[in-house]
């Protein structure tokens, strides 16, 4: 797959995510945000006021930190596809 194609792939997973109204399990959102913020290169720190909920940030983010860009859309698609039952980038 092109880069062209997975960052189109990939927009396209984040828009259905966040268009997506019922509630959705906390891991299942920490392991989107850890993704999403690898894979755009989004290197701010956590910032919620609350400490715990930027220890979890934190945790999911040193889990995806050898990741590249490129893996990490990749990741972020498959578990939108797998938790969706989704079929974006069919190809990964």
């Amino acid at each position: 797959m092109t880069n062209e194609k997975l960052n189109k792939v990939f927009e396209e997973a984040v828009q259905f995510v966040n268009n997506y109204t019922e509630p959705l399990p906390a891991d299942f959102l920490l392991n989107l945000y850890a993704y999403y913020k690898k894979a755009t290169q989004n290197n701010e720190p956590p910032g919620s006021k609350k400490p715990i909920i930027n220890a979890f940030k934190a945790n999911a983010l040193f889990q995806v930190r050898d990741l590249t860009e490129k893996q990490a859309k990749i990741g972020y698609i498959k578990l939108v596809n797998q938790y969706f039952t989704t079929n974006f980038g069919d190809n990964l």
